[in-house]
């Protein structure tokens, strides 16, 4: 399948029956075609094993092929929204985008090319990291297809941080240098999920100043999911929107297997409805980060993980599906 023709062939979707071994083949995300398999697609699941920008506990290079593999389970109709992620367009596959672990900024450029190849064949992206450095370079990349994007960070940190140890590529500062880059609609970011202890309350003045809106673990429990999205649709809006999820915006208790902890946070009941909740909103791609499988006990992390990319998956299958439908319809 070319480019030319994608819209109008097939998808090639998991090959599911009643009959399916879950347990058994290659761990592609949920058993979708690798890439190369079916030449191009219309979303492209990626892996970024990179993890040289932690602060705390490393391991979260191993994090995109966990959430792989506790994809297996995951089957082509997605009740909760309605949808059949892998039927609607194609979804592949496309490997590890491979990141130098001695060198920051050789793995930054390195990502950013590797999404750049991606994104120039029309594909959205969901990228498995890895840790949160690898956002910025796939931000750069998104923001030269469509412009300055609004943001949605889920995390229990702000990662609007000016540096760690010098250092100014890090988990810890991928934002605040998106910002600084012109790359983010500062009238649409929001972080969702924040919590836990700052080093001075002028991370937070510092973080305001930069654009963001907060909503707190203790916000969507005090006002329920359904208030949230609508706040949060509300700041989006119609514009391009890129979500950015670091598996640490759960609760321990839901995501063990991270590297930077905090009590307080999101259920992973809480989190998955505020994704699907944003079925309305224009998402142009999207990263999980910070999967640390090594204190990830029985695959609670990653479970939750996968589930949450599949959410996201299908709701830009569902937007893409819907552009092509009024387009047919235009063209009738």
């Amino acid at each position: 399948m070319t480019a030319s023709n994608r819209e109008t062939a097939m998808p090639v979707p998991p090959q599911e029956t009643d009959r399916t071994l879950h347990f058994a083949g290659p761990a592609t995300f949920g058993r979708v075609p690798r890439l190369d398999e079916v030449g191009t697609t219309d979303i492209a699941v990626v892996g970024v094993p990179f993890d040289a920008g932690v602060s705390y506990r490393p391991g979260a290079r191993f994090g995109g092929n966990a959430i792989r593999e506790a994809s297996r389970q995951l089957r082509p109709y997605n009740p909760a929204q309605d949808a059949y992620p892998f039927h609607y367009v194609q979804v592949a596959d496309a490997g590890d985008i491979s990141a130098n672990p001695h060198n920051i900024n050789e793995a930054v450029e390195s990502v950013e090319a590797g999404a750049d190849e991606l994104l120039s064949t029309g594909a959205r992206l969901m990228t498995l990291g890895g840790d949160h450095t690898i956002a910025l370079p796939i931000l750069r990349s998104v923001a030269r297809r469509h412009g300055p994007v609004a943001l949605l960070h889920f995390d229990a940190h702000l990662d609007t941080w000016d540096s760690y140890f010098g250092a100014e590529y890090t988990h810890g500062t991928p934002f605040r240098r998106a910002v600084e880059e012109g790359i983010l609609d500062t009238s649409a970011l929001c972080h969702v999920g924040t919590r836990g202890s700052l080093y001075s309350k002028e991370d937070l003045d510092e973080d305001t100043k930069l654009g963001f809106g907060i909503i707190t673990s203790a916000d969507v429990l005090r006002r329920g999911v359904d208030e949230v999205v609508q706040q949060l649709k509300e700041r989006i809006g119609e514009r391009p929107l890129y979500i950015s999820v670091d598996i640490d915006v759960l609760d321990p208790a839901h995501a063990p297997g991270t590297g930077t902890p905090e009590a307080g946070g999101l259920t992973s009941r809480e989190l998955l409805e505020i994704v699907r909740g944003l079925a309305d909103c224009h998402l142009v791609s999207a990263d999980l980060v910070e999967v640390a499988p090594a204190y990830d006990h029985a695959e609670i992390t990653s479970v939750a993980a996968s589930h949450t990319a599949y959410e996201l998956v299908t709701l830009m299958s569902r937007q893409i599906a819907f552009f092509r439908w009024l387009e047919e319809q235009n063209r009738l």
